[in-house]
């Protein structure tokens, strides 16, 4: 029989199907078994609207068989078939899908729950040619005594002749490339390569996919550790999605089974998340937040991303999309049945549904960890030693677009508990006459619960919250506020917790002091931007304070990060007034105002090690330390 030309457009798009749309080769596997689930869900449907077929979903099977000797994989299917004129029409036209419009066709009748056509777009079956030189495809519909065969190698066209057939459906047969420098098609013609290949993409196919598999047992009647080589038809597939039952039927155990098994996990998941979703956006989601973070999780190399699954199919291992940045710690996998996916099915259509979906499982996440939270105290602070990192960033990143989402999420450590709270349980404690969220930064809780800076803070009875991440004071400075009330570092210079009659007093004292200041800032020349006396120094001689949006821990954080350019935060000198130094510097200013410089060179590095900062010059202070004990 004369062979049939592909129209001109559709050599292109073969061509193009063969060597781009599909980045992995195994892909084929998936998107034939698509198929035949499709032609058997066809034929399924017709029993269920006219009962003709007197077929039950138990009679229905898809199988794969391998020859070795002759380099071919059968995949044969007891669904509707297709006539000749199908196989004209849906095999010789590429992008032409018979599953598209038998799901038009009848979208509107009842039963209309039950059609979940997978394949839409009628370019999965030429994957085929990817791995094989010579695709044969066998059919007969149901009801008929006819049968007819298509062949094709490949862009140079197809044949379609009469042929025989026992029984209804449709055999694939592909005759597997030979080796070549770059590709090992040789895998594929090995039965242990295909069963992973469809536990990877097709596990959850309704219809059992059979095949005929090598196993071997103790012989009988052998020696000790004699064995014998048999085979056995093994169903492939498991078939029902854990995350299609319901909550009810499934136990911990059974979750925490799936979690680990699915993604390569030692321990039982810290939450699992499962809920299911109908309207504008129809799926199922299963999702799972870790015990710990993976070794990875807080670098470049961590891919995050939810398992994309169309009618149980797996589409994407890592779908990004789904998934906010702050949330990248969730494991699991999203299963939908309308998604809009492009031709190939391996990417998604950046459009709405895709947007509903992510915005709905963003919300689900965030109740679920809410709720963790106020009923598992204990276990929330144990996730949030994994991933609150994270979920800080969460705070800072995209100029706080997530703000409002993470904010009630957060816990820092609390210098009146002792232990870490919420922001809102914070203001929930508030002084009445307390305008602010008082912080103070540093490398951890014991160096914070020292500084200088928060010991008028303490005196008082205000609560602090102690930030010991580099990002803390970034994140609060990017929510700038919460419930009304601003965040206010114990290190900005304007504190402002004096009464009128202290304010007029300090007025006073700086005003009698104000040569002695002069000198001191002189001799620091541009390393500060003022020096003063505190109102906020109680013990302590000495301290540094910041004006402006720039902090002294945030001048730390963004000096330690491998750039060229520094930064430095206007630094405000604070003497305590009431200290015994400060007596020793007025006399000094009377008698020796070159010892006056000095001192006030001694007290900045001083300082400068209270905040954990770099001395400037570590050998002249080394020196003026000697020179006082001279």
């Amino acid at each position: 029989m004369a062979t049939k030309q592909f129209k001109a457009e559709s050599k292109r798009l073969l061509d193009l199907m063969i060597n781009s749309i599909y980045t992995h080769r195994e892909i084929f596997l998936r998107e034939l078994i698509s198929n035949a689930s499709d032609a058997i869900d066809k034929l399924y449907y017709k029993s269920l609207s006219d009962g003709s077929t007197g077929l039950s979903r138990d009679d229905f099977a898809i199988n794969l068989a391998v020859d070795k000797d002759t380099r071919t994989i059968t995949l044969t299917d007891n669904g509707c078939g297709m006539a000749r004129e199908e196989l004209e029409q849906n095999l010789g036209t590429i992008a032409k899908s018979g599953s598209l419009a038998f799901k038009k066709e009848n979208a509107e009748k009842e039963n209309k729950e039950d059609i979940d056509i997978i394949g839409q777009f009628g370019v999965g079956f030429y994957s085929a040619f990817m791995v094989a030189d010579c695709v044969k495809v066998i059919s007969k519909v149901f009801g008929s005594d006819e049968a007819y065969c298509w062949e094709s190698h490949g862009v140079e066209g197809y044949t379609i002749e009469p042929c025989k057939k026992e029984g209804h459906g449709t055999d694939i047969i592909l005759t597997v490339k030979a080796n070549t420098e770059e590709e090992n098609y040789d895998e594929f013609l090995e039965p242990y390569r295909l069963q992973q290949i469809v536990r990877k993409y097709s596990d959850y196919i309704r219809y059992p996919i059979k095949m005929e598999v090598e196993k071997r047992r103790p012989k009988e009647g052998g020696e000790e550790h004699e064995f014998e080589t048999y085979t056995e038809v093994d169903t492939l597939n498991s078939m029902v999605p854990l995350w299609k039952k319901t909550k009810s039927e499934i136990t911990a155990e059974e979750y925490n089974n799936f979690y680990k098994e699915k993604f390569f996990d030692f321990e039982d998941p810290a939450k699992v998340i499962h809920s299911s979703t109908e309207g504008s956006a129809t799926y199922n989601a299963l999702m799972f937040i870790p015990a710990r973070a993976p070794y990875n999780y807080y670098t470049r190399d961590y891919e995050k991303g939810l398992q994309l699954y169309a009618s149980g199919v797996l589409i994407m291992d890592k779908c990004a999309d789904l998934l906010p940045d702050c949330f990248s710690f969730v494991r699991g996998l999203v299963d939908s049945q309308d998604l809009s996916l492009n031709i190939s099915r391996e990417m998604l259509q950046h459009d709405r549904q895709l947007k509903i979906i992510e915005g709905r499982l963003e919300k689900k996440i965030k109740s679920e960890l809410l709720a963790m939270l106020s009923g598992e105290r204990e276990k929330y602070e144990a996730f949030f030693k994994n991933f609150g990192l994270q979920l800080k960033y969460g705070v800072y990143s995209e100029y706080g677009a997530k703000k409002d989402l993470l904010k009630d999420l957060l816990l820092f450590y609390s210098s009146s508990e002792k232990k870490m709270v919420t922001i809102a349980e914070y203001i929930g404690r508030m002084k009445e006459e307390q305008k602010n969220i008082y912080y103070a930064s540093g490398e951890s809780v014991e160096r914070i619960d020292h500084l200088p800076q928060i010991e008028l803070l303490k005196d008082k009875g205000y609560e602090v919250l102690y930030l010991t991440d580099d990002v803390d004071e970034f994140a609060l400075t990017m929510m700038r506020e919460y419930d009304g009330k601003e965040f206010k570092s114990a290190a900005s210079s304007d504190l402002n917790l004096e009464s009128e009659e202290e304010k007029e007093a300090a007025k006073k004292q700086t005003e009698e002091n104000k040569d002695l200041l002069a000198l001191m800032q002189e001799a620091l020349g541009d390393k500060v931007k003022a020096v003063c006396l505190s109102q906020r120094l109680k013990t302590h001689p000495v301290c540094l304070a910041s004006e402006g949006a720039l902090s002294l821990e945030m001048e730390k954080v963004l000096n330690a990060m491998p750039s060229d350019q520094k930064v430095k935060a206007e630094r405000v000198l604070e003497i305590n007034a009431n200290h015994a130094v400060f007596s020793t510097l007025t006399k000094l200013f009377e008698s020796d105002k070159e010892k006056v410089k000095t001192y006030a060179e001694l007290l900045y590095t001083q300082a400068l090690l209270i905040e954990g900062m770099p001395v400037e010059d570590p050998v002249a202070f080394s020196n003026q330390i000697c020179e006082l004990m001279v």
